[in-house]
């Protein structure tokens, strides 16, 4: 392997030079958007202008999908109006319905975030989606409202075919959150926990330029239809580093077991230089404020399991604080999410799809506004391999 390999820092090509780049594009910016943005040194982030966790502490999921999508957020009036338009596109088409057994069987083992990426395709074939290319502004916006209002549907069904139950069909008298929960346990929540799952996911419906997000507006700077850009930020989500972790972390709250344990527990692996699942972000350098929000709501619910969360991260971070000089390393929106979720009766095979139920919201408006700007995104790589060109050696 070259020795070249080993450098930081890769070359974007614009107008004939070569500009050089941090690897892995960590603090450039590639386009502006009104979104809304993370600043990590405040720990705060928002969406377009309010505050997310202002919005997912007074706020209906629906109407910060509104807020997204149309720009503003609504009037009651609107509101009503937005809910009972989306809820009606829960359904799924016939032929989407029909092969999801089959879709579920052939993943058996990969769970229903692998099958997704199968029925979004389907979806988008069988509503006849064409490229955002050839549609004007109306026509992918309806694109991207059917194709998110599915993906619960899509979820929940997946997941339960692999458990062996029959799929539950969606009720549009339910918000989005108690919706979700009804399909995937077949019973109506209480309001505290549809409550809670809905203030989560409002609270990951966007978060910057991260990996799905980007690998979304990617696939849509080239033109390509709304689910084969959602199909691409589903398979960005897929990956360990990325959305792997709500899970991971309560596995870490189950590993260390009691209280007497923790210290112990925390300094072996911290020496060891393994990482403490669900602690530390790549953008903010103080405390998570969807984490603090998650934590509050997880203290409402109270119980043994969150008195043992909350003091687990008051000693992991001590003891990172100690170990780790100078590094401001807290708890991520992972370590309660997985708390949260799992008090809400969600199986922890379903923490990152119930992830991408929000934060498919996010990677649709970033679609549609990547959709308006005609320019392909395409970077160009630094080559390191052997020197070229050499002669094409001839059959012996």
């Amino acid at each position: 392997m070259s020795a070249n390999r080993s450098v930081s820092r890769s070359v974007s090509r614009t107008a004939g030079a070569l500009v050089e780049v941090p690897r892995g594009l960590a603090g450039v910016v590639v386009t502006d958007t009104e979104i809304g943005d993370v600043r990590g040194v405040e720990g705060f982030y928002h969406y377009r202008q309010y505050s997310a966790v202002d919005l997912a502490r007074t706020r209906g999921f629906e109407d910060v999908w509104h807020l997204l999508v149309h720009g503003e957020l609504p009037d009651a009036e609107r509101a009503a109006a937005f809910a009972a338009e989306t809820a009606a596109l829960r359904r799924l088409p016939i032929e989407v319905s029909a092969a999801l057994p089959a879709i579920a069987r052939a993943g058996a083992g990969s769970g229903p975030l692998a099958g997704m990426r199968t029925a979004l395709s389907l979806l988008g074939a069988a509503k006849g989606f064409r490229p955002v290319y050839d549609l004007d502004a109306d026509r992918r916006r309806q694109d991207a409202l059917v194709a998110a209002a599915a993906v619960p549907t899509l979820l929940t069904a997946l997941h339960r075919l692999g458990q062996g139950l029959e799929p539950v069909e969606p009720r549009e008298d339910l918000s989005y959150a108690a919706n979700y929960l009804y399909m995937l346990t077949g019973a109506e929540p209480d309001a505290q926990r549809a409550r809670a799952i809905e203030q989560y996911l409002i609270s990951t419906i966007d978060h910057g330029f991260n990996a799905s997000t980007f690998a979304a507006r990617v696939i849509t700077s080239t033109g390509a239809d709304v689910a084969a850009c959602l199909v691409g930020a589903v398979g960005a989500l897929s990956g360990p580093l990325h959305g792997g972790a709500p899970s991971r972390a309560l596995d870490t709250l189950d590993a260390i077991g009691t209280p007497d344990r923790i210290d112990s527990w925390i300094r072996e692996r911290v020496l060891a230089g393994e990482r403490i699942m669900g602690f530390g972000h790549a953008i903010y350098r103080t405390e998570d404020p969807r984490s603090r929000m998650l934590r509050e709501i997880a203290e409402r619910f109270g119980g043994p399991r969150v008195a043992f969360a909350v003091e687990v991260e008051r000693r992991v971070e001590r003891i990172l604080a100690e170990l780790k000089p100078g590094r401001e390393l807290h708890a991520n929106v992972e370590f309660y999410a997985g708390v949260v979720m799992e008090l809400c009766g969600l199986p922890r095979e379903m923490f990152t799809p119930t992830f991408a139920a929000g934060r498919v919201v996010g990677w649709s408006a970033n679609i549609l506004e990547q959709a308006a700007d005609p320019k392909i995104i395409r970077p160009v790589a630094r080559y390191v391999g052997p020197g070229a060109p050499v002669a094409v050696p001839e059959l012996a």
